[in-house]
């Protein structure tokens, strides 16, 4: 139990590299698929036991290879990290199993890929240092490459190049942040530059101000807030459909890590670096959440509607994260599982939908003609929608609502506005997709001798019912989640609490 945190991140490693061995044509799907899901079984099991050992509210540090954190590598487990490794496990599973449906024969390394792109994921999660951090965020990013461009053509790699280009660039600039970070604080452990930052000298507090700006510039690019967003629609509507449920996750990993970074470095005890950058990214996301719900009204395919619906979400948290207000923090986080679940599963029904019509027939105004499809393909969309636009009686009613209680008296004007006005255009985006793909009297269409009928398969109906079944338990299960989740915003908001707890657990620190 001393090495669970490693796990999340040990497991996956070892996984993507037994893949590459059975990868070879002649050795089939089955081999790979064999590997795949017992690696991805026990990191589901790595990830529920360290939650099991986060709840109680102790903060862990796990030293690799003993060495101190100023010169190894240092992973730190707290009820943050714990849930977001579970919840990037819970949606991996299923992905994983619609990706197996048969897109994974088609996608040259899938099954290797994936487990490394689950290495970066859980490694940003756990990661304590932000150089680590820089480099669990390569590792995700290099494997969503190969994934989002394995097996492409056409619009879909001039969509992943452009996707490239940007993330490229903002890793450019990560790496520039990280060298100011060091030159100015003297570290780039996290726990430790939280101790550094409030003794800062009046005389560097103008190059910090313009280190932790760039720094939160890099996280905002990653988390799609505006005008860093326009790259996301399109790539995750070109995405793969098992892929771009998987990319949901992915914009939460900057939207964490801006959290991690404001709470233990621009938390209260920062002195004047306290709550740097708040007001401008509270406004971004105000400006975010309306062009995302634009969008989800004007997307011309199901797909793109699917990426606005990511916009949203990111948009949605920013607000609740930039309020710096325990209760509404803890309706974040919880809003932040409903978001993932239910958006992943609506890339996975627009799926189902395009391959159902044909290539020639992809936008919103042509209904579903299969009556196979659009029953089962009609009813997932419903809960999906009634769930993502936060109607009640789902999860999504039940986030948005606890934000809008938390929300401090001196923020409901600008906030109650956004948070339902937005809802509101999104309501009105989703009646008009689902009312003209699954509602509307669809045309006949002409027979092709010996052309099989439009179906689904059963593989990927389940892998979609898994995670719209996880955002209904998300809402029957509410009072525990919501209970954790405001347990961590506790925890989060007491920086003083995890630097003691990380000091009294290195070495290092016990004996300078």
């Amino acid at each position: 139990m001393s090495h669970l945190p490693i796990l999340p991140v040990l497991l996956p490693l070892l996984g993507g590299a037994l893949c590459l061995f059975v990868e070879h044509r002649r050795f089939g799907a089955i081999p790979q698929r064999t590997v795949a899901w017992l690696s991805m079984a026990a990191t589901l099991a790595a990830a529920i036991a360290l939650l099991g050992t986060a709840s109680g509210g102790d903060v862990t540090a796990y030293l690799l290879g003993d060495w101190p954190n100023h010169l190894g590598i240092v992973l730190m487990v707290d009820r943050l990290s714990a849930l977001m490794v579970l919840t990037t496990s819970i949606l991996a599973a299923a992905c994983l199993l619609h990706a197996c449906s048969g897109w994974d024969r088609r996608a040259p390394h899938f099954h290797a890929l994936f487990q490394f792109q689950l290495v970066g994921l859980n490694g940003a999660f756990l990661t304590g240092d932000i150089f680590n951090l820089f480099v669990f965020f390569e590792v995700m990013l290099i494997a969503s490459y190969g994934l989002l461009l394995s097996g492409g053509r056409g619009v879909r790699m001039r969509a992943g190049l452009h996707y490239v280009a940007f993330n490229i660039a903002a890793s450019t600039l990560f790496l520039i942040a990280l060298g100011l970070v060091y030159g100015v604080f003297g570290s780039l452990n996290m726990a430790e530059l939280s101790a550094r930052i409030a003794s800062l000298p009046p005389a560097d507090l103008t190059i910090a101000k313009a280190t932790l700006g760039l720094l939160l510039v890099v996280f905002c690019a990653k988390a799609a807030l505006l005008p860093l967003y326009l790259w996301l629609p399109d790539a995750y509507a070109r995405a793969p459909a098992a892929v771009a449920a998987l990319f949901v996750i992915m914009t939460k990993v900057g939207i964490y890590a801006t959290l991690r970074i404001g709470q233990l470095l621009l938390g209260e005890p920062a002195g004047e670096l306290a709550g740097y950058g708040q007001d401008w990214m509270a406004w971004g996301a105000v400006g975010t959440l309306a062009l995302g719900a634009l969008g989800v009204l004007g997307a011309p395919r199901l797909r793109v509607l699917s990426a606005y619906l990511v916009v949203v979400s990111a948009a949605t948290l920013f607000i609740a994260f930039s309020l710096r207000a325990e209760a509404a923090l803890g309706a974040g986080l919880y809003y932040l599982l409903h978001s993932t679940f239910v958006v992943a599963a609506m890339f996975m029904i627009a799926d189902l939908v395009r391959r159902s019509r044909g290539d020639e027939m992809r936008d919103l105004t042509h209904p579903v003609a299969s009556p196979a499809v659009r029953k089962v393909a009609g009813v997932m969309f419903l809960v999906a929608a009634v769930s993502v636009a936060g109607l009640p009686p789902l999860s999504g009613f039940v986030g948005k609502l606890a934000l809008l209680q938390a929300v401090p008296e001196a923020d409901v004007a600008w906030v109650w506005t956004a948070i339902l006005a937005s809802s509101l255009m999104v309501i009105v985006g989703l009646v008009r997709a689902g009312s003209n793909l699954f509602w509307r009297v669809p045309p006949p269409l002409p027979e092709v001798v010996g052309a099989p009928p439009a179906t689904t398969r059963p593989v990927e109906t389940v892998a979609t019912m898994l995670l719209l079944v996880l955002g209904v338990a998300l809402s029957l299960g509410a009072a525990p989640v919501v209970e954790y989740t405001r347990a961590t915003a506790a925890q989060l908001m007491s920086p003083q609490d995890y630097v003691r707890q990380v000091r009294d657990t290195d070495p290092a620190w016990r004996n300078p």
